[in-house]
């Protein structure tokens, strides 16, 4: 049984690593308002204690953000997003309690806007109303339906804007619900065209884990396809991070976290990197001779980090599990 996807978690993470790109893709008529030479700020504790004072339920995928405008009238304002990933009908209603809950609390321009996720085409929600007596309220607020991005074939895979790549692999998700040897194709071509694109080696890290993120393969082909990506970075001379590096960093962070110090965080993300490096080696040897020694695995495990990388330079010539042998005694008496 397939696991839920978890679209609003991973569309926080997309909007922290790419806020400019989101809102140039979504919004572009926000992001051309935005003096982005004057960055922003993430303001995510203070919207949980807005919500959590407003009683308005468990807070996803929001964010708030600081932003300075282009025209000069007012020094900063407020974004608040939210990203709805199923049909509600109490959404507008929220919408415009953030609003007015973060309006009373700085005193400051709100501009709210949502990203409906859904697969309802008729389901648009951009304006709240209420009124008794001759009393009345209308709040709207801007909407970016996604499945709008489907009505361009080929749009997504032209935009060199990373949330293309974001909004791709949503649609894959729903997609492939039930059909694992769709999902792993799919989810084969939206990374490799990652490497076609030119972008940084941060951004292909922090997208391949976004693809990662909502498009779960199960265990055995998962691996498979982390072998596939490893292979076609090998093939290409990219020196990227792989999938492989990432599960140990990120295994590292959690330690780091849980350490609860800075010089903990820095030790838990070392040992992560040292742990993914290893990991890495070991799968792609395993691929190459079938087998590895554990006392050969043993040794490896115990290899420091720039050591790791001298042997990951050297490791494609080695023809057999004897000139691996060699390299670490040779690295054992050049360290002695």
């Amino acid at each position: 049984m397939d696991q839920p996807t978890d679209f609003d978690g991973a569309w926080k993470e997309a909007m922290e690593q790419f806020f400019r790109p989101f809102v140039e893709f979504c919004f572009p008529d926000v992001a051309a308002r935005v003096d982005w030479t004057k960055g922003f700020e993430f303001l995510d504790k203070e919207l949980e204690k807005v919500v959590r004072n407003a009683k308005l339920g468990k807070l996803l995928a929001d964010k708030l953000v600081k932003v300075y405008q282009l025209d000069g009238k007012e020094n900063w304002l407020l974004i608040h997003v939210e990203v709805q990933s199923q049909k509600d009908k109490g959404f507008p209603m929220r919408m415009y309690q953030y609003y007015h809950r973060i309006s009373d609390r700085y005193d400051k321009s709100v501009v709210s806007l949502a990203v409906l996720a859904d697969e309802h085409e008729s389901w648009r929600p951009s304006v709240y109303e209420e009124g008794k007596w001759g009393c009345s309220l209308r709040f709207e607020y801007l909407v970016c339906k996604l499945l709008d991005y489907n009505q361009t074939p080929g749009a997504l895979e032209a935009s060199l804007n990373p949330i293309a790549a974001v909004v791709a692999a949503h649609f894959a998700a729903i997609a492939t619900q039930g059909d694992p040897d769709k999902r792993f194709n799919l989810k084969w071509q939206l990374t490799r065209r990652l490497y076609e694109r030119g972008y940084t080696k941060e951004q292909i890290s922090n997208l391949l884990r976004l693809i990662d993120w909502v498009l779960t393969l199960p265990e055995k082909m998962g691996l498979a396809f982390e072998e596939k990506v490893l292979a076609y970075e090998q093939e290409n001379n990219m020196p990227f991070i792989t999938s492989f590096e990432r599960i140990g960093i990120e295994k590292g962070r959690q330690e780091g976290r849980l350490q609860g110090r800075q010089e903990g965080l820095e030790r838990g993300l070392d040992k992560g990197r040292q742990e993914g490096q290893v990991f890495l080696i070991v799968r792609l040897l395993r691929r190459r001779w079938g087998t590895l020694a554990p006392e050969l695995e043993m040794r490896l495990s115990r290899l420091s980090l720039p050591q790791l990388e001298m042997l990951g330079e050297s490791i494609l010539d080695f023809g057999d599990p004897s000139a691996l042998q060699r390299w670490l005694d040779d690295d054992a008496n050049r360290v002695n």
